[in-house]
């Protein structure tokens, strides 16, 4: 079973910061892919252009205005993907998770 020290992930993999640049960098790459502009995506999504170009080259938004112009750039499938499903690593894990399922509160371990 692979845990976090693993050779399979990268420290990018748990930078918080190295992340909120890929998905600015994944966002900017998208809108220019439809040949928008900065002051189309603003208008478009009612996100100020002040805040998406601080998004573009610092990663700094909010959520809000993040799904904002994620709904403008016909992306939002991704969010509705975000922590829907869990990634079984062993049948041990998956047979635990059904144990487990519909919990509606954590238990101490």
């Amino acid at each position: 079973m692979d845990n976090i020290l693993s050779n399979k992930y990268t420290f990018d993999d748990f930078n918080p910061n190295a992340l909120a640049l890929q998905i600015a960098t994944n966002v900017k790459k998208r809108r220019l892919e439809l040949n928008i502009t900065q002051i189309e995506l603003a208008q478009k999504s009612q996100v100020s252009l002040g805040s998406i170009k601080r998004f573009e080259t610092s990663a700094e938004i909010s959520l809000k205005n993040l799904l904002l112009i994620s709904v403008a750039l016909n992306a939002t499938h991704e969010f509705k993907s975000l922590f829907s499903q869990q990634q079984f690593q062993s049948i041990d894990e998956l047979t635990e998770a059904k144990k487990n399922k519909d919990r509606k509160r954590a238990r101490k371990k």
